[in-house]
């Protein structure tokens, strides 16, 4: 082999062994990709994360913001795309693997945990301690007079109640409007369809008297709404979750540690208030991430 063999053929081995250096997984940096959907919780959640990895690992950590749903969330972490996400653990219903059907709050967690290991390689944590889902809500002065704090406690009044709901809800099968009526054993006097985000304000202005919101919506704040605990669990669990890439994990031991700093530390009254902030008081998500953080004094 002559002299310029010799030197392509050890730029070729120093090549590889610098390409090898940067890992197998594909991931060429210390770089953790946090996806959040496009809405409110799970940007706030991201910027939490960003906060505190950064401050307790050497991994530098981006967002991927604006993803259009779970699914999308669920794909992006399979290709490695991104390696973090919050998700809720009623998406186990989805058809991403067989799952016997439950309402079960305990038992659905077990399925999503068991379910996204064997099949798809995440760890899935314990809930934060809120969950986004579906919640009756009601004016907090007419809560107040009629002692409504359970979706049961509407029975009596429900006949000569009107309901704001989406549109989508009344048409479902399986948590719809039917199935409710079934489930609970009382039908409203009048159940009117309209987008998610108007029905909060007919509830302030009287335009109906309950609503089917969401429970961490800040309209609930805006507008004075107390929602109504779910007292026979006719809704699926969503409690919201840290979900990470195992190999993610493996990579970087002191990762799940950080992770788990935020598990149980955040009810839906938070949520709800943090959401506020960002959505309604206009604060950006990394601001109100970063103070709710030093609050409770896992930031200086």
């Amino acid at each position: 082999m002559n002299r310029k063999g010799i030197i392509g053929l050890v730029f070729i081995i120093v090549m590889s062994l610098a390409l090898s250096a940067c890992g197998g997984s594909g991931k060429k940096d210390n770089t953790l990709v946090i996806g959040a959907q496009n809405y409110t919780d799970p940007l706030i959640i991201a910027n939490m994360y960003k906060a505190l990895i950064e401050d307790r690992t050497d991994l530098k950590v981006k967002i991927k913001q604006d993803l259009a749903s779970s699914p999308i969330v669920i794909d992006a972490l399979k290709m490695d795309e991104i390696q973090m996400a919050t998700l809720y653990t009623g998406e186990v219903f989805n058809n991403y693997f067989e799952v016997e059907q439950t309402k079960d709050r305990q038992q659905v967690l077990k399925l999503a945990q068991e379910g996204f290991d064997e099949h798809y390689g995440f760890k899935w944590f314990d809930p934060y301690g809120y969950e986004n889902t579906y919640v009756f809500a009601v004016r907090e002065d007419l809560a107040a007079e009629h002692h409504l704090n359970k979706i049961s406690d509407v029975e009596d009044m429900a006949g000569d109640m009107t309901v704001g709901v989406d549109t989508t809800w009344l048409e479902r099968d399986d948590i719809g409007y039917r199935a409710f009526q079934k489930e609970y054993g009382f039908s409203f006097k009048e159940a009117l369809p309209m987008q998610i985000g108007l029905v909060y304000e007919a509830a302030a202005n009287k335009k109906v008297d309950i609503v089917l919101a969401y429970s961490v919506d800040p309209g609930l704040i805006e507008y004075n709404l107390q929602t109504l605990q779910d007292d026979k669990q006719f809704f699926y669990p969503y409690d919201a979750s840290p979900v990470v890439r195992k190999d993610m994990l493996e990579q970087h031991p002191d990762l799940e540690e950080a992770v788990n700093l935020l598990v149980g530390k955040i009810d839906a009254k938070t949520m709800t208030q943090l959401c506020y902030e960002v959505e309604v008081e206009k604060q950006s998500a990394q601001k109100v991430a970063v103070a709710f953080l030093q609050e409770i004094g896992l930031l200086q």
